[in-house]
């Protein structure tokens, strides 16, 4: 796969995330699960004896539920509500799953990594231009704690206003797609410029009201990050046949 840098204004370039690849699935992205039959009995009996019996450390490490927005960075008129889970690794990296809706049948639908503005930093430029920074979103109150009293949580979105996050959408669900396809869209923060805008018709659907905690203005935002904003480019991610690298027999 290779990344491409795709102007907002040009239609020519197309990357494998602007569509459906064939053959589709059928679609119908309304539904709260992809077309199946429904779970055994036995699929049951294993699900609950592999919560008792199984540690499923990793899962539970996410500690938080954080609601907010996205765009695609190759599509900025699409955009999506986005539910992230939070697990902290340290105080520099935070990992999360992301879900498109918060109930029980919820899809996976892509992966965030969020970093400190230190560890942020220490990326090459190249790697910097695939992050966006979480201070609008935070300070606009689009980034919520779903449930959680907002002046408990003000510490943590006081740290959260200094992060960059990169987030990959796997499941484009938006444009109907009944199952995971194509390649891996990068997303970008909503931001309060051109078509970073939040739709106001898809915040006022969210049930989870804006946070009024006043959050302080960060006092640098590196230029790489949101690169979008200063150059009108986006990044997309397209699927190419490649050679296999043969590796040489172990001694």
């Amino acid at each position: 796969m290779s990344y491409k840098s795709i102007p907002q204004i040009c239609t020519i370039l197309m990357a494998s995330s602007y569509k459906s690849p064939a053959p589709t699935p059928i679609h119908g992205g309304n539904q709260s699960i992809p077309p199946a039959k429904p779970m055994s009995i036995e699929q049951h009996i294993l699900d609950k004896g592999a919560q008792i019996l199984q540690s499923l450390k990793p899962i539970k490490q996410m500690s938080q539920h954080v609601c907010t927005f996205a765009t695609y960075s190759h599509d900025m008129s699409r955009q999506i509500e986005t539910h992230h889970y939070v697990a902290r690794i340290n105080q520099d990296f935070l990992q999360c799953a992301v879900y498109y809706t918060d109930d029980s049948n919820g899809r996976l639908i892509g992966v965030e990594y969020i970093v400190s503005d230190k560890a942020f930093e220490s990326l090459p430029p190249e790697e910097q231009k695939l992050w966006y920074y979480h201070a609008y979103e935070v300070k606009s109150g689009l980034l919520v704690h779903p449930k959680f009293p907002e002046m408990l949580v003000k510490p943590e979105l006081e740290n959260l206003a200094k992060t960059y996050g990169k987030f990959w959408c796997t499941w484009q669900i938006d444009r109907g797609d009944m199952l995971p396809l194509g390649a891996p869209a990068l997303m970008m923060s909503p931001q309060d410029v051109n078509m970073g805008m939040v739709s106001q018709e898809l915040v006022e659907k969210r049930a989870t009201k804006q946070s009024m905690v006043e959050i302080a203005e960060p006092g640098w935002i590196n230029p790489q990050a949101d690169y979008w904003k200063q150059h009108g480019i986006g990044f997309a991610i397209d699927i190419e046949k490649t050679e296999i690298k043969l590796m040489a027999p172990s001694p």
